[in-house]
């Protein structure tokens, strides 16, 4: 649908792919806690479909669609970001996990088993996966988490500051996909499995239980662990030069 100076009819845009904005939602609130409200993720997604109409030009070659996807799943992410929906004191235990993750792999030369992790922790198994099912929403992995920045500096900032800036090309230019690839094939066969189910196959937590015979509890930790292995082998590799 067209105006008159030729331009996409922007009131048009905004209805048709409203209901963009509510799956993307709604995909997102699934993998975070219940304390997000989908709600805020919607009417923070409305607002990067509104950003995407503005800023769409037809002669960028790209479907508006793909163009939108990327400014909705950023205002969401920024509207996560703002709120500080996960508590400080879980980052840092998901933090110290990595760290434990990082110096029992580089002992043993593998990735450690749970009990392993929590020996390092100096806790009890029982103890170290409670810690994983309340660090269940620290599950994004961030670019600027492996790299020099300013504390209050978030990437988008620094990578969006004009309409030609494309943070997702910088990330692909940047080898950082790549890394994220081998993170994800180095994880034990178990998590290797969750993550593609989760991912790949888009399963919730309770059909990926059913298909690998545990608790929608336990994929929960074993999906928290994955992404604190993960993140744990990227800044390794960041701080080595390989990422």
């Amino acid at each position: 649908m067209y105006t008159v100076s030729g331009k996409s009819d922007k009131n048009h845009l905004l209805e048709m792919h409203a209901p963009l904005v509510k799956r993307l939602a709604h995909q997102m609130k699934a993998k975070l806690p219940p304390s997000v409200e989908v709600d805020d993720l919607i009417q923070a997604g409305m607002i990067g479909l509104l950003d995407a109409v503005n800023r769409y030009e037809e002669t960028h070659g790209a479907q508006f669609e793909t163009y939108a996807v990327q400014r909705i799943r950023g205002a969401m992410l920024d509207e996560l970001r703002s709120s500080d929906w996960l508590p400080r004191s879980i980052r840092q235990n998901m933090r110290k996990i990595e760290e434990a993750m990082n110096k029992v792999q580089q002992r043993l030369g593998r990735p450690p088993k749970e009990a392993e992790i929590a020996g390092e922790l100096k806790m009890s198994l029982a103890d170290y996966q409670e810690l994983l099912t309340e660090g269940s929403g620290h599950q994004l992995v961030y670019y600027e988490d492996f790299h020099e920045k300013d504390e209050n500096e978030h990437f988008l900032d620094r990578y969006c500051v004009d309409e030609s800036s494309d943070p997702l090309q910088s990330l692909m230019n940047g080898g950082f996909r790549q890394a994220v690839i081998h993170a994800i094939e180095a994880l034990p066969e178990r998590e290797k499995i969750l993550m593609g189910l989760y991912y790949e196959q888009e399963m919730n937590l309770k059909e990926i239980g059913a298909v690998m015979g545990v608790s929608e509890s336990r994929v929960c930790q074993l999906h928290s662990q994955a992404i604190a292995r993960m993140r744990a082998r990227l800044k390794e590799q960041a701080w080595t030069g390989l990422a």
